[in-house]
C-alpha cells in the first residue's frame, strides 16, 4: 500500500473523533474518504498532513512513517478555502508555490501553463477579491497540484462549482491519476465517487464502517434485481425466483419477448451510504 492508516485514534477532550481507524490507499488510485458531517473525515485528513497529531496509531507513506518533510510532497486542497483577498492572483499563486519548494522561475512557468489550460490567464493581475468563489477554487486547485505531488488530498473539491467546471475538475483528477498521482478524495457527492474512485472507506461516528473496492462493494449489496428492455420499448424490473438464476430468467423471458437489453441493477453508492449511515435500506 502507498499510504497505510493503522489504528488511528484522536480525541478532543471527551469527544472521540476517530477510534481505531484503519485503511490502505493503493498507489496510483483514487481513494474516496466518505462519511456524513462530523464523522471524522477532516480530522483524518489533518492527521495525514500532520496539522494535528493522532493520540494513537501510525501512518506509513511508502512503508515509512510520515514526517514533516514528507508532508511537503503532499498536495492538500482543504474544504475551508483561504486566499489573501487584496493580493493579486498571480503573485499569490507564485508565493504559495514557493512555499512548496518551487523557485520563482519554475513556479511562474508552471502557473502560466495551468492558467492557459484553465483559460484564466486574464485573472493573473486581478486582486483575489474580484474573483467568484468558483474562480478562487480553480486557482487553489492549480496551486495544490503545481509542485506535482505524488499524493493529493482534495476535501470537497466540487463545492461551489457549476456542472461544467465540476466536469473540468473531474477530468483533471483522472488525468493526474493517469500520470501516476495517488489521490484521496473527500466528498458528499456519491455520483462523483462512482465516476472517480477505485476504493473507499466510509467513516461514521468515528469508526470505519465500510471499506474496499467501489465495484466490489456495489456488487456485494446487489438486490438480485434486473432491468429488461423488450422490443416494444417496455422496461421491466424483475428479480429471479429462488430456484432460478439470471440465465434461467433470461431464457424464460425470451420465450415471449424479443430482448433488447438485460442488465443487473446494482445499488448506487448513494443508496449504500444512506443504508450504512442511517441503518436502513434506501429505496430505489
Amino acid at each position: 500500500m502507498f499510504l497505510e492508516v493503522r489504528n488511528i485514534e484522536k480525541s478532543f477532550g471527551n469527544f472521540k473523533a476517530l477510534e481505531d481507524v484503519s485503511f490502505g490507499v493503493r498507489e496510483g488510485s483514487v481513494f474516496g474518504l466518505l462519511g456524513p458531517n462530523g464523522a471524522g473525515k477532516t480530522t483524518m485528513i489533518r492527521i495525514i498532513n500532520r496539522i494535528i497529531r493522532a493520540d494513537r496509531g501510525e501512518l506509513l507513506l511508502s512503508g515509512k512513517p510520515i514526517t514533516d518533510e514528507m508532508v511537503r510532497s503532499i498536495g492538500y486542497l482543504p474544504e475551508e478555502r483561504g486566499l489573501y483577498k487584496k493580493m493579486r492572483v498571480g503573485e499569490q499563486a507564485i508565493y504559495l508555490a514557493q512555499l512548496k519548494g518551487l523557485s520563482r522561475y519554475e513556479a511562474t512557468s508552471r502557473l502560466r501553463f495551468w492558467f492557459d489550460k484553465f483559460e484564466i490567464t486574464d485573472w493573473w493581475n486581478r486582486p483575489v477579491e474580484q474573483l467568484s468563489k468558483g474562480m478562487q477554487q480553480k486557482v487553489q486547485f492549480i496551486v495544490t497540484v503545481l509542485h506535482e505531488p505524488h499524493l493529493l488530498i482534495f476535501d470537497e473539491p466540487f463545492s461551489g462549482f457549476d456542472p461544467v467546471n465540476a466536469t473540468l475538475l473531474k477530468n483533471e483528477i483522472l488525468e493526474l491519476r493517469r500520470k501516476g498521482a495517488t489521490i484521496i478524495l473527500s466528498t458528499h457527492n456519491m455520483a462523483s465517487v462512482e465516476e472517480l474512485c477505485d476504493d473507499i472507506a466510509l467513516i461514521n461516528s468515528s469508526h470505519v464502517v465500510l471499506s474496499g473496492s467501489v465495484n466490489e462493494i456495489r456488487r456485494s449489496y446487489s438486490r438480485n434485481l434486473f432491468e429488461v428492455v423488450v422490443d416494444n420499448g417496455e422496461v421491466m424490473q424483475i428479480s429471479p425466483s429462488r430456484d432460478e438464476g439470471a440465465n434461467e430468467l433470461l431464457a424464460e423471458l425470451m420465450k415471449n419477448h424479443r430482448i433488447v437489453s438485460f442488465k443487473e441493477i446494482l445499488p448506487s453508492m448513494n443508496d449504500i451510504f444512506v443504508e450504512k449511515v442511517l441503518g436502513k435500506e434506501a429505496k430505489q
